[in-house]
């Protein structure tokens, strides 16, 4: 279900009847989880055995951790604003069974490039997904309960990461028979999910078809245009740079300093299990507080404490320093795409359209990012580090010059 073109506000959208939105917001949360969360943090946890198969260098594993969201750059805009048009249920469907398909190519690569090339084509339909996860929120969520749905469903996708690294390579490797194997397992899971959404209700007011969707590019086109937008995008473009670099790059890191690697594992899940522990609450915060900009400058800070710590500190330090970065990861998201809903002229119809349009600018850092990062290493070990935490300071300046912005 859409909303009428004369409804621009998340307090506008339609109250949900009955127990049915908490079905709605589960699934979502688990569509984060399971289908974005888990296969997506698989990834750097199963390199060192990917690496040792192909001989990929640390520099190519950078650039394999940094090729999916390339596809992810007209994806994230594109899924947005068929999301808009068609309903972010059918999107949310097809985006599954497609994303289930597309994945399970990894596992045939050979060499670097087929994995590449594969890489590539799963990270086509992915960002899809959260932009019309969101919208779900906004369409079955009023503007008082936005913040916490936002920050249900992105503790899901903190759940999943946390899930994902902390069992990939030192659980389901060894138990299905190699990456390959888990790579087919996540796979099918995303193909179950899709199944689920087919049979699910467009909207609060029951199953029935889109009858005023917006058309493509009208939506790119309002959204583009809607003040304060391009520097909510630059402030995602920071954070999501400095995070997906950190997160492909920590592993290998700390395997290469001398941890074990399920402890170097434990310290990347440790990452998502303190975001998934702090999403739901920061987000509940920002909702009681009726204050957005103030947590989001906050929570830039911390990430870029946490992460430019992990240059110069080392053993059991490590530990707080990521988990003072990943405390506010999520709950971040859930409350900046909460901000873009509020802009005005966007709300519950533009709201997959406006979060695929600053996705896709995270999805750019999310490619400049880990490559950049990693040939630091050449220099320190520890260099990366510094270039990803002035990324999360970028976002701190782009905040202070948003106006409008409670």
């Amino acid at each position: 279900m859409t909303t009428p073109a004369h409804i621009d506000t998340p307090a506008a959208a339609p109250p949900a009847s009955g127990g049915y939105k908490w079905y709605v917001l589960t699934l979502a949360a688990l569509t984060h989880a399971l289908v974005m969360g888990m296969p997506t943090m698989a990834l750097p946890v199963l390199f060192d055995e990917i690496a040792a198969e192909f001989d990929l260098s640390l520099v190519q594993v950078g650039f394999i951790w940094g090729v999916a969201p390339l596809a992810g750059l007209i994806m994230a805009l594109l899924g947005g604003a068929i999301g808009d048009r068609i309903g972010a249920r059918r999107a949310l469907m097809f985006g599954c069974l497609i994303a289930g398909v597309t994945g399970a190519l990894r596992s045939f690569a050979v060499d670097f490039f087929t994995l590449a090339a594969t890489v590539l084509i799963a990270g086509m339909i992915l960002p899809a997904i959260p932009t019309n996860v969101h919208k779900t929120c906004a369409i079955w969520f009023s503007a008082r309960r936005l913040g916490a749905a936002n920050g249900v469903v992105s503790a899901g996708m903190a759940l999943g990461f946390m899930i994902g690294a902390l069992l990939s390579a030192t659980v389901l490797s060894p138990l299905l028979g190699g990456w390959r194997n888990v790579i087919f397992f996540f796979a099918a899971i995303a193909l179950a999910v899709g199944g689920f959404w087919a049979i699910t209700r467009d909207g609060p007011n029951g199953r029935r078809q889109p009858s005023n969707g917006v058309p493509l590019r009208a939506g790119l086109l309002h959204v583009a245009k809607t003040p304060n937008i391009w520097l909510v995008a630059l402030t995602l473009f920071g954070i999501s740079g400095c995070v997906q670099g950190t997160l492909g790059y920590l592993p290998l890191y700390l395997r290469g300093i001398g941890w074990a690697p399920a402890t170097a594992d434990a310290a990347l899940s440790s990452f998502h299990a303190s975001s998934l522990l702090f999403a739901i609450p920061f987000a509940l915060l920002s909702d009681r507080l009726g204050r957005r900009r103030p947590l989001l400058i906050i929570a830039s800070l911390m990430i870029a404490a946490g992460i430019g710590a992990l240059a110069v500190v080392d053993g059991a330090l490590v530990w707080p320093a990521v988990i003072f970065a990943g405390m506010v990861r999520d709950g971040f998201m859930a409350i900046i795409i909460t901000v873009v809903m509020e802009l005005r002229g966007i709300g519950p119809r533009y709201a997959a359209t406006a979060t695929g349009f600053i996705m896709a600018n995270s999805y750019l850092a999310n490619v400049l990012s880990p490559p950049l990062g990693n040939s630091l290493a050449a220099i320190d070990p520890g260099a990366p580090f510094l270039f990803w935490a002035a990324l999360a300071l970028l976002a701190v300046f782009a905040l202070s010059r948003i106006k409008g912005v409670r």
